[in-house]
């Protein structure tokens, strides 16, 4: 091999270091991304499990409420 061909394969090698190093970065750069929406989607989440079990107690207080007006009124019913 002469110099030439050994110092475009050394080019070649180069460029194609060059690229492998960009693709690195730039899948690290999106797994960053990917960890971050991540992050931000697990705390939607439990926000919304919050919101819910909120939703649920406010339902069995209610139902409690309305039980205990339903059987007062019952009570006084059987009264008269």
């Amino acid at each position: 091999m002469d110099k030439e061909t050994v110092l475009r394969q050394f080019d070649d090698l180069e460029a194609k270091i060059e690229r492998l190093i960009e693709t690195c970065k730039r899948l690290e750069a999106e797994k960053l991304e990917l960890a971050d929406k991540n992050r931000e989607l697990e705390q939607q989440l439990l926000e919304k499990a919050e919101l819910q079990q909120r939703h649920e107690d406010l339902k069995i207080l209610i139902r409690s409420k309305i039980d205990g007006l339903m059987d007062r009124l019952s009570d006084f019913s059987e009264k008269e």
